[in-house]
């Protein structure tokens, strides 16, 4: 990468997240509301803030919701395409598949989660990216516990309890930038995590970014609830066109 900007992006939206009930009985995990919009209207929006133009979404799992709420993407300023499994191949396969209806297969591209709403710098990202002589660039947040931590003194008496702190390790954020002479190396069916990473790891190809500014994975109810309190509260709620279409959990 020369640092001319990147301007395409893959997002894997074919999850059916069973944890997510009621909200994906009828739709897939990247179309359950998060403050009024879905997930995928977060992720759009803030690709297009970031200067993407192309995007190709991976679908499977009740795609056609999707496809009706997206459609071909002009009213995110973005160009949507799509690329819908026959039948599951896992996250590898899927975005084997869909890296091929990439606009330009031959640049790198970002990749998402489907379940993931951020506020980082994706020019950030890409920059890191192209000064660090790896094939793959993993965005990595900071692990905050779902669990309130025992404070204790040296005779273990318990001074306080700390609600869910961050502690000192690094999670995968669900954001990646891939270089094209990867899409070879996934998987035909199965997850890439499993596969293709560790062998780029090995190779001292697989680097890791640390994210700054909001980041939030959205895998419960619980978490659809507190991602949308804090969206509220940060006022990142999308404009009122973008709150059509959402599914009823």
């Amino acid at each position: 990468m020369s640092g001319s900007p990147m301007t395409q992006a893959l997002i894997l939206a074919g999850g059916q997240a069973t944890r997510m009930r009621p909200y994906s009985d009828h739709a897939p995990k990247a179309m359950v509301p998060v403050a009024g919009a879905p997930i995928i209207c977060h992720q759009l929006l803030w690709l297009a803030a970031h200067g993407v133009r192309s995007v190709t979404v991976s679908g499977g799992y009740k795609a056609e919701v999707i496809t009706e709420y997206v459609g071909d993407g002009a009213r995110f300023g973005l160009a949507v395409r799509y690329a819908v499994e026959k039948e599951p191949l896992g996250r590898g396969g899927g975005l084997k598949f869909a890296a091929r209806a990439l606009a330009d297969p031959g640049a790198p591209f970002f990749v998402l989660n489907g379940d993931v709403i951020s506020s980082c710098s994706l020019a950030d990202l890409a920059a890191y990216h192209g000064g660090h002589d790896g094939h793959v660039t993993v965005a990595l947040s900071p692990y905050r516990s779902r669990w309130g931590i025992a404070d204790l003194d040296e005779a273990d008496r318990i001074r306080s309890f700390v609600q869910s702190p961050e502690l000192p390790y690094w999670i995968n954020a669900g954001i990646y930038v891939f270089d094209p002479s990867v899409v070879g190396l996934l998987p035909d069916r199965g997850d890439h995590e499993d596969s293709t990473f560790p062998r780029l790891a090995r190779d001292g190809r697989l680097v890791g970014y640390r994210l700054s500014g909001y980041w939030r994975g959205i895998d419960t109810v619980k978490d659809v609830m507190e991602a949308s309190r804090e969206l509220e509260e940060s006022g990142r709620v999308p404009a009122a066109e973008f709150l059509t279409g959402v599914p009823e959990g």
